[in-house]
């Protein structure tokens, strides 16, 4: 039975409402149009043209572009989500409240400080005579290349979005019923089997959506690779701004902008449908 609409009801999901479209559905509009728009003598003129389209999905370095950017947030997203997982875990089942309570205030320290300030302090870890290669150093190792690579991207990557993943992991693992735990050990399953076989996949949901917020963040960072990976290889974030500079192409650039956003949508999508699959299919 379909319950009525009450003005009470709508008068509390106005302001949400009126947000998105100011927010997200005008400006996701007005990038739609601003890609058939065409550039003539650096002057942008409104037109419907699908030449930016034709031109920048003709381009293999889009296509290589798109390919690093989303293997990169892939693999981001699957070592946070594994690191990120013995701490929340210990969070949720092994710390008392009243270090479970300083762990998630350490969590959240990270956020009180800007991200582009945390990626600049590791170029003071990972350059070569940076920390790390000097201490390495003293040993007689090194120094090593650490810097401009993409392993220094996913130190950026594990930054930015590491503190998030283990709170949302924490979430999760914390509303796990516990009797469900015991009940796997008085049938004779080990500390191990037991995580896997009934921890994981009753908190399934908020280690999926932790995960794809980490994607989410990786996917369109720009910071990281141009900091810490040098912009090699290129990523989508960085060929936006190269277009952009690039006689002043900002249709092109949109058509950039709406291939990440139609990426994420098929990802959150096809991963909140994951996370809230019936265990009975």
């Amino acid at each position: 039975m379909r319950r009525p609409i009450s003005l009470y009801g709508l008068t509390f999901s106005l302001p949400l409402l009126i947000w998105q479209i100011l927010f997200f559905v005008f400006p996701l509009l007005f990038l739609v149009a601003l890609s058939f728009w065409r550039v003539r003598n650096f002057a942008l003129q409104p037109a419907f043209d699908t030449v930016n389209w034709t031109t920048m999905y003709g381009r293999p370095v889009f296509w290589q572009a798109y390919g690093t950017t989303l293997a990169l947030a892939a693999a981001a997203s699957v070592l946070t989500s594994v690191l990120a997982f013995p701490a929340a875990y210990a969070m949720a089942f092994k710390l008392s409240d009243g270090l479970r309570r300083w762990a998630i205030f350490l969590m959240v320290i990270p956020f009180f400080t800007s991200y582009l300030v945390r990626v600049y302090s590791w170029q003071i870890f990972l350059s070569d005579n940076g920390i790390i290669n000097v201490v390495l150093g003293w040993m007689g190792l090194g120094p090593f290349r650490m810097l401009n690579t993409v392993g220094a991207t996913m130190v950026g990557y594990l930054t930015l979005s590491f503190p998030l993943v283990v709170l949302l992991q924490f979430f999760s693992l914390a509303a796990v019923d516990r009797t469900l735990v015991e009940a796997a050990h008085n049938m004779g399953c080990g500390r191990l089997r037991t995580v896997f076989a009934v921890i994981v996949p009753s908190a399934r949901t908020g280690l999926v959506i932790a995960a794809l917020f980490c994607f989410i963040l990786s996917f369109g960072d720009f910071v990281s690779p141009i900091y810490l990976g040098g912009a090699s290889p290129t990523t989508l974030s960085i060929l936006i701004t190269d277009t952009t500079k690039a006689g002043q192409q900002w249709p092109r650039a949109a058509v950039i902008a709406l291939t990440m956003i139609g990426t994420l949508l098929a990802v959150a999508f096809a991963a909140v449908k994951f996370a809230y699959r019936s265990k009975q299919a």
